[in-house]
């Protein structure tokens, strides 16, 4: 027992898992600086196509709609084709989909290019979670919050250069100078993950049988709580994060630079929690670091009409960037207790079902916003983060959520 902090140091330092791991993270760093970069330049893409903040929420949402439906396909094909193949080719995909948002001709033709978006990076979502779960199986929460807490420094860096630049050199230039770090980095993802399924000697299952294990799954309590928490959590972080720069500068005030540049704060607070998550769960467990994330979660958005001035505007803003903090704790726990044998099919069936609940939240915005109820938007969704609190509270050590789960089998 002595021996574990020195072995589980060792072993996240390894070279070749430490490759394993830049690729991943740095993957999902374009991934979703791409993804938060559009509603960065919302103000830009509404005028373009002469939309208002529903269309533009409606956008956003077709981004998260179509990355959720991609979950269980790709979680599905992480046990059947292996996580190299699907991480390197969600990027070569995405690039050519940044290509087709960036210069969509009409309204239309960039919803189609926000859906081909969404799907490609659908890919990328649940590969990257087992990769690393599997690669770092005694320090999977410190891992898997280093490769998120890379996703929001580039959800930080693009939004704030792109809101910084768009006045001089537009949006649709800045979106599709993205494919070439997406080639890249593929490259970089190809040569670094191995070449692995969920079992080499297995066959795939059914579907009625993997329907049938994730339905399992979903009834124990824990994975039960679990989904159902973070699907809200979800829903009311992409409820704030699609219209927080188009609120800050139409109701607050804001010139578009510094509303970005306090996007950017979200990230960069939303990073240093996810890093400091993963490890303190390591420690002390799931449980107490989720109910604080979702409480937090909770305060912010209900703060956030209340937002006066910078520095309140900063530190509310940081605030809601903690909520990030969930992601790698939560992801780790319901990955480890998934059946092994389908860990990667069950893991990409319930990321689709509470990504597509979720993807909602920036439609449900916009159209109270178009209706002048951007406040009362805030306040249903701190509603729904507490409701999540109390999820959270109840929810049972890994320990005891896998005896729930071999009891239900």
């Amino acid at each position: 027992m002595s021996d574990r902090p020195r072995q589980s140091r060792s072993h996240l330092l390894t070279p070749r898992r430490a490759w394993v791991l830049v690729a991943v993270a740095v993957g999902w760093l374009f991934v979703v600086g791409a993804r938060f970069l559009l509603p960065a330049v919302l103000p830009q893409v509404k005028t373009t196509f002469g939309v208002g903040n529903a269309g533009a929420g409606l956008a956003v949402s077709v981004i998260w709609g179509a990355y959720a439906v991609m979950q269980a396909p790709g979680g599905v094909l992480i046990d059947r084709v292996g996580e190299r193949l699907l991480l390197a080719g969600s990027l070569v995909l995405t690039g050519a989909a940044v290509v087709v948002v960036a210069f969509a001709p009409t309204y239309v033709v960039f919803l189609v290019g926000c859906a081909a978006f969404g799907l490609t990076t659908g890919l990328y979502g649940p590969a990257r979670g087992t990769s690393i779960s599997r690669s770092f199986p005694n320090n999977d929460g410190a891992a898997i919050g280093a490769t998120l807490a890379a996703g929001s420094i580039g959800s930080a860096v693009l939004p704030f250069v792109a809101g910084s630049l768009v006045g001089e050199v537009g949006w649709r230039l800045l979106l599709g100078v993205l494919v070439v770090p997406f080639v890249v980095v593929a490259g970089l993802a190809w040569a670094a993950v191995p070449d692995r399924r969920g079992d080499e000697d297995a066959s795939p299952p059914e579907m009625r049988v993997l329907v049938g294990d994730v339905a399992r799954a979903v009834r124990t309590p824990a994975v039960a709580r679990a989904v159902a928490a973070v699907t809200l959590l979800l829903f009311a972080f992409q409820g704030i994060t699609a219209f927080l720069p188009t609120y800050l500068v139409e109701v607050k005030g804001f010139d578009q630079a510094t509303a970005t540049g306090l996007f950017a704060l979200l990230f960069v607070a939303g990073a240093g929690s996810q890093l400091l998550a993963g490890t303190v769960a390591d420690r002390i467990g799931e449980r107490w670091v989720l109910t604080a994330t979702a409480a937090v979660a909770t305060a912010s958005a209900a703060a956030l009409p209340f937002v006066d001035g910078l520095l309140i505007a900063a530190v509310v803003v940081a605030a809601v960037g903690t909520r990030l903090a969930m992601a790698p704790v939560s992801n780790a726990y319901v990955i480890d207790i998934l059946p092994p044998g389908v860990q990667g099919s069950a893991w990409g069936m319930l990321r689709t079902g509470f990504f597509l609940v979720s993807a909602g939240g920036s439609t449900l915005v916009g159209a109270f916003a178009d209706r002048g109820l951007f406040d009362e938007a805030f306040f249903v969704l701190a509603a729904l983060a507490a409701l999540a609190t109390l999820l959270y509270a109840r929810l049972p050590s890994r320990a005891t959520a896998k005896r729930q789960a071999t009891a239900a089998d």
